[in-house]
């Protein structure tokens, strides 16, 4: 940073003179050089010093402690933002309106008093222009007593964590169901659809986990190769390792991905154009100011996303720019450009990353007023220390569980069934559904078809459910045993039903043109219609004189 000379040395010699007013100092020479040079000793004396920062206004004492406990600078966006504004003037307006005898902010009081420069510096993002404290006068301003308020927001009050939600490894249950479906080309319709069994019961959530969602996840731990399809090797060592450990890849891939952009997963917001953001910058910045928090302890999720809003507002902004991400809101259509949004765009971001990908993953507990009420309140989960660090948590339960299997042909698997036996056992299956705690899949001649398509044998099906179940009843034994030398031995299929009063009828029918529409007899007097020939045959029947009615449009 610059020294007091060096912020000054671009201003006229009016502004130094005004500078020197307020200093209480008189001005004798008239060539700027030879003012600045003079002026600057002055102002570094300890004691004029210390006689202009005791009438300085409260509020101006308070923007000059904002700088001195930030090191002494901070992005003039976010300072003017705190603490107002220094208006652009040129030397005939500032002449004519003489702001600093009525500045119209703590900042602008400060600028006239040459207690705070402003110029360009390096920052992650390229050069951004910076409010700052000349350094000579850094050594000589007091520092502001501590204020005990370094930690964002407050804890929860009791009345905001009366209903709690604890830590939960169901997103390891949700990326097998995920896998099975995409190795099975599911529609994307079908694949949304899956997500709707994936809020948890028991308390409201803005941001239930979805499909989409989960994908990124997927895509962040290398799990999925270019084409959306699970990758062979690296699926198979996923569904294989214990829960403890595929939570942590999980965990660690979402942390360090720049891929998964919380951003454009951010419900009810459409963002046009071409610009783009930084998803890990934003989300290191929000890990950042979560690892201040006291673990184990709830925390007001509202006071923790204000606080950032007034220490932090341009975590995820380059040099601090709210109108070149051109974003709308999905309901009302209108425009979230400016800073004016930042609840919209920027607090919501740090909602969603709470409440999202840091709640699936486990991390972060959540509570609220009541069961049928937003979360209120977060606190760090008992395995939030070790999946931050990369390391496998402790207390997740083991895959013990077994198939139930039905003569039907209907495969309950429980939860906690082995992940990859229920991946397995997918690819020969039809999914019917999900509950709380199991999955329901049926064995079909269509699934089995596929699977056999895929390479994939009846004996491989067999070993699989006799080695994951308590027992396959003999009966589906036999009859996979029958499918795989025979194929399929029966057909339920939908008919139409064509019936007549006497057997005459049907011969004289089966005599006119349209006999090519009749399919098998199913008696004397009755006789399967082709799909789609219905019409025709009773157009004629009127033809033969005899005149029918459908039942067809009853259904």
């Amino acid at each position: 940073m610059h020294n007091l000379s060096q912020s000054l040395q671009n201003q006229d010699f009016r502004h130094l003179q005004i500078i020197a007013e307020l200093w209480g100092v008189e001005l004798e020479e008239s060539d700027t050089r030879q003012a600045l040079e003079s002026l600057v000793p002055v102002l570094l004396e300890p004691q004029r010093l210390n006689e202009m920062l005791a009438s300085l206004p409260e509020e101006a004492r308070i923007a000059l402690d904002d700088l001195l406990v930030n090191g002494c600078k901070l992005p003039w966006s976010l300072f003017t933002r705190r603490h107002g504004e220094v208006r652009e003037m040129g030397s005939g307006r500032r002449d004519r309106e003489r702001p600093h005898l009525n500045p119209v902010s703590a900042a602008e009081a400060l600028w006239y008093r040459a207690l705070v420069a402003r110029a360009f510096f390096d920052s992650p993002d390229g050069p951004q222009e910076h409010a700052y404290i000349p350094v000579d006068l850094q050594e000589l301003l007091p520092q502001p007593a501590a204020s005990g308020g370094a930690l964002l927001g407050r804890p929860a009050i009791p009345v905001e964590y009366a209903a709690i939600s604890l830590a939960s490894d169901r997103i390891l249950d949700h990326t097998c169901t995920l896998l099975a479906a995409l190795r099975l080309d599911f529609s994307p319709a079908a694949i949304d659809s899956l997500s709707n069994a994936w809020q948890p019961s028991g308390m409201v959530n803005p941001y239930p986990l979805s499909a989409q969602a989960l994908e990124g996840f997927l895509e962040a731990a290398g799990l999925l190769d270019q084409n959306n399809h699970p990758n062979p090797e690296t699926t198979r060592y996923f569904l294989e390792q214990p829960r403890s450990k595929a939570l942590a890849q999980l965990t660690r891939a979402w942390m360090h991905s720049q891929s998964f952009n919380e951003l454009r997963l951010l419900p009810g917001l459409v963002l046009e154009g071409e610009w783009q953001n930084d998803p890990l910058k934003a989300r290191y910045a929000v890990l950042d100011y979560l690892s201040q928090i006291p673990a184990g302890k709830w925390w007001s999720l509202n006071a923790f996303i204000d606080a950032i809003h007034q220490a932090h507002p341009d975590f995820q902004r380059p040099a601090g720019d709210y109108d070149s991400w051109y974003i709308r809101d999905q309901q009302t259509g209108d425009s979230l450009r400016g800073f004016e949004h930042w609840d919209a765009v920027d607090g919501a971001l740090i909602r969603f990353t709470i409440l999202g990908p840091l709640r699936w993953l486990g991390v972060i507990e959540l509570a609220a007023p009541a069961a049928d009420t937003l979360p209120g309140a977060f606190r760090f989960s008992p395995w939030a220390e070790a999946l931050l660090n990369g390391a496998p948590p402790d207390g997740l339960a083991d895959e013990e569980d077994t198939f139930l299997i039905s003569s039907d042909a209907r495969v309950r698997v429980p939860r906690l069934v082995p992940r990859t036996a229920r991946y397995q056992l997918a690819r020969f299956s039809e999914w019917e559904r999900e509950s709380e705690d199991a999955y329901l899949y049926r064995l079909t001649p269509l699934s089995l078809e596929r699977a056999r398509g895929q390479g994939l044998r009846v004996i491989h099906l067999l070993t699989l459910l006799r080695r994951y179940a308590l027992a396959v009843p003999p009966s589906l034994s036999k009859a996979l045993e029958r499918w795989q030398d025979m194929g399929s031995e029966a057909r339920l299929e939908r008919a139409t039903i064509l019936h007549l009063k006497s057997p005459e009828m049907l011969q004289n029918l089966r005599a006119s043109r349209a006999a090519r529409f009749l399919g098998d007899p199913l008696g004397p007097t009755t006789v399967i219609v082709r799909p789609g020939a219905a019409e025709k045959v009773m157009a004629a029947l009127a033809e033969l004189g005899i005149l029918g009615e459908s039942a067809l449009e009853e259904e």
